[in-house]
Order: structure tokens, then C-alpha cells, then sequence
């Protein structure tokens, strides 16, 4: 891991956002634990991300905004995920900070 990756205040004066690759999650339900806010579980077992409405997003790909105060818990919900299907990046260049991806 980068420095990057291991310090969630790297990125938090810009606007993230985050998305779930379904097809490699697991359904283990770590990101729940650590976000429910911005994580659920659907009836399908699989997770996927919650608008800042709380809606539960299901298109494949669906991003949703990072909160500030929830970005310590996200990042932790990539780096625990056994399915490394959780991406974090930036709205402005969608450049992956968080996540299998991130550089």
C-alpha cells in the first residue's frame, strides 16, 4: 500500500465518491459494519452503495458521494473487504485513492 492509501486524510479535502463492483463482491457484509450509512446488503446478498437519500443504488457501477465525517469508515471498508470489490476515487478525474485499483 501506498502512503496514500494508508492515510484517509490524503484525500479528504476533495469530493470522493465510491462504487461496488458486484460481480466480485462477496456478500460478506464488512462494509455494512463499518458504513451502513453508505453500505447495505440487498435481498440478493450482494452489496451496493446508498444515495445520500438512502436509497439503495442497484445499477451496476452506481457511485454515491464520500461524507466527510465517514471517509475513515469507508476506507476501512475497502481495505477489509475480501472481495477487494470496494473503489474509491475522485469526482473530479475519477482517479482510484481507495481500493484494488488505487495506484
Amino acid at each position: 500500500m501506498t502512503a496514500q492509501q494508508d492515510s484517509p486524510g490524503a484525500s479528504d479535502t476533495q469530493d470522493l465518491e465510491v462504487w461496488i463492483d458486484q460481480d466480485l463482491c462477496t456478500g460478506d457484509g464488512i462494509c455494512v459494519q463499518y458504513a451502513p450509512e453508505v453500505f447495505e446488503l440487498d435481498i440478493d446478498g450482494l452489496a451496493y452503495v446508498k444515495s445520500a437519500d438512502d436509497e439503495l443504488l442497484q445499477e451496476p457501477g452506481a457511485t454515491t458521494r464520500v461524507p466527510l465525517p465517514l471517509l475513515t469508515d469507508v476506507v476501512d471498508s475497502a481495505k477489509e473487504c475480501p472481495g477487494d470489490c470496494i473503489h474509491v476515487r475522485r469526482v473530479s478525474d475519477s482517479v482510484e485513492v481507495y481500493g484494488p485499483d488505487a495506484a
